[in-house]
């Protein structure tokens, strides 16, 4: 049995911040910005607060099952609610998607390098 590899993220926005939690996430912002973005088992979060009070939280899992991604999601939401909380931030619509990139489709290149590698 192979072992699968998922990508999920879990989108929501901030809610009832203080005028502090603004300013720190405002200091640590350019840690947070989408250019650094990347699926990591840990998560890396996105924001940018000064356009609007929305986050992104980006996770990388496995398993063997195909029924596994829907633990791995939980595992994600989990991990960013504790994230969020641990920090004291508000938070509401709080949702995730998730995609196993074993059924994702390939890319051209991708296609190319298979026939390749067939010849």
């Amino acid at each position: 049995m192979s072992t699968r590899t998922f990508r999920i993220t879990v989108r929501g926005v901030f809610d009832g911040l203080t005028d502090d939690q603004r300013a720190a996430l405002l200091a640590d912002a350019a840690a947070h910005d989408v250019l650094r973005a990347a699926f990591t088992p840990e998560g890396s979060l996105t924001y940018d607060i000064a356009a609007r009070p929305a986050f992104v939280f980006r996770f990388s899992d496995t398993g063997e099952e195909e029924e596994d991604i829907l633990e791995a999601t939980e595992r994600a939401e989990a991990a960013a609610e504790a994230w969020l909380t641990g920090r004291g931030y508000g938070f509401k619509n709080l949702r995730s998607s998730a995609e196993d990139l074993s059924q994702a489709p390939l890319s051209k290149r991708q296609r190319r390098a298979a026939r390749a590698g067939d010849a």
